[in-house]
Formats: structure tokens, sequence, C-alpha cells
């Protein structure tokens, strides 16, 4: 069975960049404009991962990742957090809400994103 992705991003280019990289890979892949409709996704799927965006219309990631971590379902998912901030200007719930690594979108192309995928789950 293929691992499944979730990716939460409200840039619909960016989002189906990585569809296409995931599914390409052989993994089974959903995508949510906000966090939402992501929380609602992740709740159908049950994803082993979710890339989700930190600033997004409706519910941003952190509200979302806030939420998600209160369910007995959503505790254990892994998370990448996907933003163009720096750093520092993460959010601390972020931070707190443990988030296995923060990816600079302008700084990794698809396929380095893709390999930290693929370490993150261990696969």
């Amino acid at each position: 069975m293929a691992t499944k992705i979730a990716i939460i991003e409200d840039d619909l280019a960016i989002s189906q960049m990585y569809r296409i990289k995931f599914e390409t890979d052989g993994y089974e892949v959903e995508t949510a404009e906000n966090g939402k409709q992501g929380l609602e996704l992740c709740e159908k799927m049950k994803p082993e991962i979710i890339l989700l965006d930190v600033m997004m219309p409706e519910m941003t990631g952190p509200e979302m990742l806030e939420k998600l971590r209160q369910t007995e379902w959503g505790v254990k998912i892994k998370v990448l957090i996907l933003t163009n901030m720096g750093e520092q200007e993460i959010p601390d719930v972020v931070k707190k809400y443990n988030v296995e690594d923060v990816i600079l979108k302008a700084d990794m192309t698809p396929s380095q994103v893709a390999a930290l995928v693929k370490k993150t789950i261990g696969s």
C-alpha cells in the first residue's frame, strides 16, 4: 500500500507541483487549499505525513496543527512545514506541536523535498 501524503497549501501551483512529484514517486497524494479543508482531509485519509503551509485563508497552518494534535488520530502524524518565512518568523505554536522539519519553499527543489519526506517517514 502506498504511503499517504496530505499537502495543505493555498498556492495551487506549488500544491500541484508537489502532487505530481509525489505521485510519480508512487505515493498516494491528496491536497487541500486551507487549514479547515486540510483538517477534514486528514481526518478522512489519515496520512502518514503532512506538508503544511503556514499562511493560508480560513485556518492557518498553526491553527490547523493545533487542532490536529488534539485528536487521537492526529497526534502521531508527521508534519513538515512548507513556508517562505524565516525560521525566526515561524510561530512558536508550530514548533510546540512536534513538527519534523521546516522547508523553505524557495530553497528546495521538489526532488529535495521528496528526499526529505522519504527520510522523515523512513522508507
